[in-house]
């Protein structure tokens, strides 16, 4: 089945970088708000930005100030640009369209992007 396609994680010190990227154009919803989904060790899957087709952005508080969500229209691209990372920020990205919590298990989950920050 269709799925976006992250890529971009990796292992970083606290306070590092990271910028990852997904590619939804197999998903063929380039006209929908666009999410970065989160999934930390041992906890439930939250969104924690997204950004409509016209450029508006939301974050989780507790992303907000740290982390800058884009997107290429043209090409399905999301991108998630990851600054000051702490341990907390650990877990696996994933991207899809921006959905309630109560239908999550509806989308098509790709695989996700692994981050992981500890000293």
């Amino acid at each position: 089945q269709a799925q976006p396609v992250e890529s971009g994680g990796g292992s970083v010190q606290p306070g590092g970088s990271l910028r990852i990227s997904c590619d939804f154009s197999e998903i063929n919803l380039g006209t929908n708000t666009m999410a970065w989904y989160r999934q930390a060790p041992g906890k439930q899957r939250e969104m924690i930005a997204s950004v409509t087709v016209g450029g508006k952005r939301n974050y989780r508080d507790s992303v907000k100030g740290r982390f800058t969500i884009s997107r290429d229209n043209a090409k399905n691209l999301i991108f998630l640009q990851m600054n000051n990372l702490g341990p907390d920020d650990t877990g696996i990205y994933y991207c899809n369209p921006f959905a309630d919590p109560t239908t999550y298990s509806l989308l098509q989950w790709g695989q996700g992007t692994q981050v992981a920050v500890s000293s």
